[in-house]
């Protein structure tokens, strides 16, 4: 069971996530299997099937280099996924520091749910 399985419901649509290692990126798997940085990329899953969509994402997850990986609980809304919880809303909105102090690889962009 996903660690944060409490959080999601029987009925409820999830996406998942993770960390990318080489660079820390906070990312999404997209419907065709790679792994985006924008929440509006992600597949979205019923939550009967993220469990399943988890155990591929986790044997894999070593070569992909990723850590971290769980399902999130997600509302569908005209603009993409938009996270039930607070703490997944602020992961999907990137880096929450000064634009001045983000990282060159890193475009600040502002947070798509205000």
């Amino acid at each position: 069971m996903d660690r944060r399985n409490s959080r999601r419901d029987a009925e409820g649509t999830s996406v998942i996530t993770a960390n990318r290692l080489l660079d820390g990126r906070i990312v999404w798997l997209a419907a065709n299997g790679q792994w985006a940085t924008l929440i509006q990329d992600a597949k979205l899953f019923p939550n009967s099937a993220v469990e399943e969509a988890l155990k591929a994402c986790n044997a894999r997850a070593q070569e992909e280099a990723l850590v971290g990986i769980y399902g999130v609980q997600v509302t569908e809304t005209d603009s993409g996924p938009l996270p039930v919880t607070s703490r997944e809303r602020i992961r999907a909105g990137g880096p929450s520091v000064h634009p001045d102090f983000t990282p060159d690889w890193h475009a600040p962009h502002p947070a798509p749910y205000a």
